[in-house]
């Protein structure tokens, strides 16, 4: 499947927030088919060329893709972080400097504007790795997002996304109401077996319908840069989101 891609800047209560779209491209024997969009959040470094690749593997499957800038009030539009020490600094400032509400107004600013687009479903998912697999979490609270795939979640179990009292994300766990996949690397420091666990107990409890995989796997092993990246499980994890994601919003 041959994709297009556009740029739209999205107003919300933060400032202009820039957002990359990636889509099926166009075939004039069926103008009319429309496709599910998927919201996918980036790591801290915003969109890279890493994410640019996980939203065109995800388009090219049959879906809309919207990458939003992040931290788009903290930076001038356009900005990409390095994977260095520079870039990690400034990108953990600026998780510490952005509240969780802020992105669920960019989260509704998205799904405000998918739902004017004339190829779309309908139905929405979430998807994101690392800060991403965070915030795509939160976007589950929305109760426009029907599916939702994380990948290392970081800041679940720990708060260190910063929120409102009473606001964080574990706590609204319970007003989840689409379906949720969880992916882990059993290896990864960030997010330890007690912080999985967690995780685990919140969606049992909450009684979310999700899925559950752990992986032999480091953090960040659907990047393809870095000394990190898999490739082995990283096409498992396309196939094992995209497979969830079409039984859900197809």
């Amino acid at each position: 499947m041959l994709i297009q891609n556009h740029q739209v800047d999205l107003e919300t209560p933060t400032g202009t927030m820039r957002c990359y779209v990636y889509r099926p491209k166009e075939d004039a024997s069926i103008a009319d088919k429309k496709y599910p969009a998927i919201l996918l959040y980036s790591e801290i470094f915003q969109q890279t060329a890493p994410i640019r690749r996980s939203a065109q593997i995800m388009a090219g499957h049959g879906f809309i893709v919207v990458v939003p800038e992040v931290f788009h009030e903290l930076n001038p539009i356009g900005t990409v972080l390095g994977y260095d020490d520079a870039g990690r600094d400034k990108g953990n400032a600026d998780k510490v400097n952005k509240y969780l509400e802020a992105h669920d107004t960019d989260t509704q600013a998205m799904i405000d504007y998918v739902q004017t687009l004339p190829y779309y479903s309908g139905k929405t998912g979430a998807m994101g790795f690392c800060l991403g697999g965070g915030l795509a979490y939160r976007a589950a609270i929305n109760p426009a997002i029907s599916a939702t795939s994380c990948f290392y979640a970081t800041d679940i179990h720990s708060g260190l996304t910063p929120s409102q009292a009473g606001n964080d994300s574990r706590t609204r766990t319970k007003e989840i109401s689409g379906a949720i996949q969880m992916i882990w690397g059993k290896q990864d420091p960030h997010i330890p077996p007690e912080g999985r666990a967690i995780v685990y107990k919140e969606l049992t409890n909450a009684n979310i319908k999700f899925e559950w995989h752990e992986v032999n796997g480091v953090h960040a092993f659907m990047r393809d840069e870095g000394d990190r990246y898999d490739a082995e499980l990283q096409l498992w994890g396309y196939q094992t989101a995209l497979g969830f994601f079409r039984s859900n919003l197809y």
